[in-house]
C-alpha cells in the first residue's frame, strides 16, 4: 500500500512511477517554481526526468492542463533552462 501512495504519473507520456524519479512543477500562491526537494507547498505537476518528456511538455503546453490555467511562457523556459542546467552537471 506505501508504494502506490508514492507513486506519481508523468503528465507527458503518462507512464507512473516513484515520485523521487520525477521532475515537480509547484504552483503556490499564484508563483511557480521546480521543486527539486519534492517537498515545497502547493499544487504540484510530474514530469519524467528525461529530455523527451520535458521537450513534450512544453511543445503541447501540457503544464495549462495540469493546473487548469494558461501558464507563462517564461515557466516553460524556465522548466527546459532548470533541465538542461541539472543534466549539464
Amino acid at each position: 500500500m506505501d508504494k502506490e501512495k508514492n507513486r506519481r504519473m508523468c503528465i507527458a507520456c503518462r507512464e507512473k512511477r516513484d515520485k523521487k524519479e520525477f521532475i515537480r512543477v509547484v504552483r503556490f500562491q499564484g508563483e511557480y517554481s521546480i521543486d527539486k526537494t519534492g517537498k515545497k507547498n502547493g499544487r504540484g505537476a510530474y514530469l519524467c526526468d528525461n529530455m523527451n518528456c520535458v521537450t513534450l511538455a512544453v511543445k503541447k503546453k501540457l503544464l495549462n492542463k495540469a493546473f487548469k490555467e494558461n501558464i507563462p511562457d517564461e515557466i516553460y523556459e524556465l522548466l527546459l533552462k532548470e533541465y538542461e542546467s541539472d543534466k549539464a552537471e
